[in-house]
């Protein structure tokens, strides 16, 4: 039997003294505060009661942190998945008021429904998808968590709903360590549920791509 749903987590606060874009970056990894919104993230999915057959997670180092939670609290192995990483970008590296206020850079924005600036939302939907789709399948039954990004999740979202995926990145909902979850209709998904269960009004959400 395949999975019954398939929960896109997002990972936790990132320690970022420097407020920098840190994409696929080495080297950025939770915050104690992130850690504890992993935590929370975790103890959620736990509460749903729901049978967990398999965890999916980007090798980026702030995604592999905010799977041990469920590696802990549901005893299963991490299954490493390219497929499911931030898209590439530009601008990693920069703070972005800065990078924006030097006209070379200005070149960056000329398509923004691509965008110009990194990797194709097409390819992220894509690529999202046929990652969510072979967990789904390959799943004995129950739920399918996978540890991904921001953006990631957010265009999915948006394809999922039948929406045009260029969008304001200041206003993506997806919330550090919440939790969009999908189940399978057909030949296509349906989102069923978004929650914030690590919300916390302190949390520094800068550096996403």
């Amino acid at each position: 039997m395949p999975a019954d749903r398939v929960h896109l987590v997002r990972h936790g606060e990132v320690f970022n003294p420097n407020r920098v874009l840190y994409g696929r970056l080495p080297g950025y990894g939770l915050s104690e505060d992130g850690r504890q919104m992993a935590q929370q993230a975790a103890a959620w999915i736990s509460g749903l009661e729901r049978p967990l057959s398999a965890l999916i997670v980007s090798p980026l180092q702030r995604a592999q942190e905010s799977a041990q939670p469920f590696i802990d609290r549901f005893g299963l192995r991490a299954t490493t998945d390219e497929r499911v990483i931030e898209p590439t970008n530009v601008f990693e590296g920069k703070r972005m008021k800065r990078a924006l206020m030097n006209p070379l850079n200005w070149r960056y924005l000329a398509r923004p429904a691509v965008p110009s600036w990194g990797e194709p939302y097409a390819q992220v939907v894509a690529r999202m998808d046929a990652a969510m789709t072979d967990a789904w399948g390959e799943a004995d039954d129950g739920d399918v968590v996978i540890v991904s990004h921001q953006l990631p999740i957010w265009v999915t979202h948006l394809a999922v709903a039948g929406l045009p995926t260029q969008h304001d990145p200041r206003h993506r909902r997806c919330a550090l360590s919440s939790v969009t979850s999908f189940e399978r209709s057909g030949d296509g998904w349906v989102e069923v549920d978004y929650v914030e269960p690590a919300a916390a009004s302190g949390a520094i959400d800068v550096g996403a791509v």
